[in-house]
């Protein structure tokens, strides 16, 4: 029996219905899946091959389903505003937020405007999470039975809440709720995680001048929650062939690259978010606001959200708010306080999508003018042989008289935005002489050493981070490279030397100069430091040495929070405990982190793997962690630190160990040339399902720094396949 009749036979099985009584949903359904077909790859990649993009799209949410439904689904319980129906009071602010800068109207609204290509995607994403639900009916989604095209609206920007989730709930509840005091909002989203690891990514374009092979190569290093993407490989007849990271229940490579280009984004330091004051006035039961010498009406709407409570399904209404400037999220003193950041999502699912189908820079140029991709710098590479990084690209005009760093007078016309930065005027470095690009959510500044961009050129706005121990840790990196290959290149990205340590560590040691320890055990562990390159290993008890000086200096609330106005660095607090703080006081904390280091193991001489540990014990989303049960020594550290392999943890209840959490989690090495060669990995393994061989099959690998290679030509995919399938099919 051909696989066409198998499928067809399967549908009407499921369904329960002949040919004839199929819905034109339905009918969409069985067209797509007999033009999907997926390969599954050794390590359970999925490879996702469609006659049209829409085929693609379907496939790739039936395949993401596959793996980790679970996550799909949160993702949109959380995009779309409807948390709390999950998990309690306490979200209804999170989604009072999504409502604030979007409601459902208003996302079908943009659905409907969209070109037809993009909603046909949209069409196609939502038959492919429902042709799944409905193949698949043990699972049992949270809340949502049925996924609707006009969903993407909210998820638009690749790196998912990265604008929206800077909006605090607890001052909208304060705004919306104040008189509610006995709940307390959950400032919750997808990205912030309680393990206080530097947020953000690592993105080097190295020139075929500095490379073995005379090709270009880029690095992909996205320092994420671990599981927050999958890996995955997309291909139509219609020019898609797209490899790298998709965050659960998107239809695009958000960090990836095909055969002729690779795009890597890193947090930007832009400033790209406002807030107006606004002059309310009531008059006649109006609400207006000043707005030069005009008032002008407050639009308001209502909205009423459903929570969940131990008496079941509860409702709460709100009146929201909106200027011109945004929606109202909260106040200061009698100002009530608009919050504007980019929100068009039309132009944004257009640029995200599009971004996977270019063919060299200028036509990554020219789609970069879309200028919606927010929240991200982008680090690039092509076949080529171009290396480009753009900073930034969704960047608003504003008047360099007024500090947009605090509240500015939204009555004032002149501080409102003056449409966007053209393209050419953002910070831009292409093929800089000295052959390589690097960008650590540090300043564009030393991007490119002595040829990076001059910070007088541009204003202020735009380049609001400072440098860090990760941007000092890559240039002299960089520097001295030469004849990388993609192995080279990951050592170089895993290049094991802390700066932060080597200061932190320093300052320790002169301190013991001046003022001896006073126990034999804290002289005999400054002795091995004396001794220590400063370099993490599993084996090292210097390193452990170090972490625990350092959570005993964070606890001790000895730190200075603030340098006159403004708040310390992380750079600045380093400074503090090695330069600043008195010698006493820096071995009475180490004294401090040795008596901690013995209650928890018996000993301060500690290996950092056996503290410093992976686990993943099951799928849930907020995973728990357990010293009794089974975990992996893990050489890495956080980039705190200043590692370039980041390595995010946290401690479970009452656990003596940390757990990794976040940081590398997708990294890819990919070399362009005539055809295009990478390597891959992905922290845990690619399916959410305890029960699946590929749950934990990249953990040692991932503790080991051992890539698999990229399966990207059909030819190669097919070699390594362990499953060839068309949606619906029984596994």
């Amino acid at each position: 029996m051909n696989r066409a009749l198998t499928l067809l036979i399967l549908f009407i099985l499921v369904s329960c219905k002949n040919e004839t009584t199929l819905t034109k949903e339905e009918k969409r359904w069985q067209q797509h899946a007999e033009n999907v077909e997926i390969i599954r790859g050794d390590f359970g990649v999925p490879h996702i091959y469609g006659k049209t993009d829409a085929d693609a799209v379907f496939g790739l949410l039936y395949a993401q389903c596959e793996d980790d439904f679970n996550r799909v689904e949160r993702n949109y319980i959380w995009a779309i505003g409807r948390l709390a129906e999950v998990e309690g009071e306490a979200s209804i602010y999170s989604d009072l937020r999504a409502k604030l800068y979007m409601t459902k109207e208003e996302a079908i609204e943009n659905y409907n405007n969209s070109p037809q290509w993009l909603k046909d995607l949209c069409i196609a994403f939502a038959d492919g999470v429902n042709y799944y639900l409905k193949t698949h009916p043990e699972v049992k989604p949270k809340l949502l039975t049925h996924f609707e095209p006009w969903m993407p609206m909210y998820f638009s920007e690749g790196s998912i809440g990265g604008d929206i989730e800077r909006v605090s709930t607890r001052k909208i509840k304060d705004f919306y709720d104040n008189e509610n005091e006995e709940v307390l909002a959950v400032n919750d989203g997808l990205i912030r995680l309680k393990d206080d690891e530097p947020r953000g990514s690592n993105g080097f374009a190295i020139s075929g001048d500095k490379t073995k092979s005379g090709n270009a190569m880029l690095l992909i290093n996205p320092h994420t929650s671990f599981y927050f993407r999958g890996e995955v490989h997309v291909v139509s007849e219609e020019g898609l062939n797209a490899y790298g990271a998709v965050t659960w229940g998107q239809f695009f490579v958000y960090q990836g690259f095909n055969e002729k280009t690779g795009w890597m984004h890193t947090s930007t330091g832009t400033d790209i978010i406002d807030e107006f004051e606004e002059t309310i006035v009531q008059e006649n039961g109006k609400t207006s606001y000043k707005y030069g010498e005009e008032l002008r009406p407050v639009d308001s709407m209502e909205v009423t959200l459903n929570y969940k409570s131990a008496d079941g399904l509860k409702d709460k209404t709100f009146m929201m708010y909106r200027t011109h400037h945004g929606p109202i999220t909260h106040s200061n003193d009698d100002k009530w306080v608009s919050t504007a950041l980019m929100w068009s999502p039309i132009k944004a699912l257009e640029q995200s999508f599009t971004r996977t189908k270019k063919s060299n820079h200028d036509e990554f140029y020219n789609m970069m003018d879309i200028r919606t991709n927010s929240s991200n710098n982008t680090v690039y590479a092509d076949a080529d042989g171009t290396i480009a990084y753009y900073h930034g690209n969704f960047i608003p005009k504003r008047n360099v008289k007024f500090d947009y760093t605090k509240p500015v007078d939204g009555s004032n016309p002149e501080t409102d935005w003056d449409g966007l930065h053209p393209l050419e005027d953002n910070i831009l470095v292409l093929n800089p002489p000295n052959g390589w690009i690097q960008n650590c959510n540090s300043t564009p500044f030393t991007s490119a050493a002595e040829y990076s961009p001059k910070k007088e050129d541009y204003p202020e706005y735009m380049s609001s981070y400072p440098e860090n121990f990760r941007g000092m840790h890559a240039i002299p990196l960089l520097q001295k490279a030469d004849d990388l290959t993609l192995d080279t290149l990951l050592d170089l990205a895993y290049d094991t030397y802390l700066p932060g340590a080597d200061l932190l560590i320093s300052g320790l040691l002169d301190a013991a100069e001046k003022a001896p320890a006073k126990t034999q055990e804290a002289k005999d562990a400054i002795a091995l430091l004396k001794n220590w390159d400063f370099r993490v290993s599993e084996t090292s008890v210097e390193m452990t040495l170090a972490q625990f000086y350092l959570n005993a200096y964070y606890r001790s609330g000895n730190i200075p929070t603030m340098t006159g106005n403004k708040r310390i660095t992380r750079l600045g607090r380093f400074d503090y405990m090695s330069k600043t703080a008195d010698p006493e006081e820096r071995l009475e904390v180490f004294q401090t982190a040795i008596k901690k280091l013995v209650e928890d193991f018996g000993s301060w001489k500690t290996p950092w793997g056996e503290f410093n540990r992976f686990q993943r014990l099951d799928g849930k989303i907020n995973q728990e962690f357990d010293d009794s049960q089974p975990s992996i020594a893990v050489g890495m550290a956080s980039g705190s630190w200043g590692a370039l392999a980041s390595y995010g943890t946290r401690f479970g209840k009452d656990t003596k160990r940390q757990y990794g959490t976040s940081g590398n989690s997708f990294v890819a090495v990919v070399e362009f040339g005539d055809k295009v060669k990478a390597k891959s990995m992905l922290a845990g393994g690619q399916s959410g399902d305890p029960n699946s061989p590929h749950f934990d099959d990249q953990a040692q690998h991932y503790a080991d720094g051992e890539f698999k290679e990229v399966a990207y030509y059909r030819e190669d995919v097919e070699k390594r396949a362990t499953k060839t399938y068309k949606p619906g099919e029984k596994q």
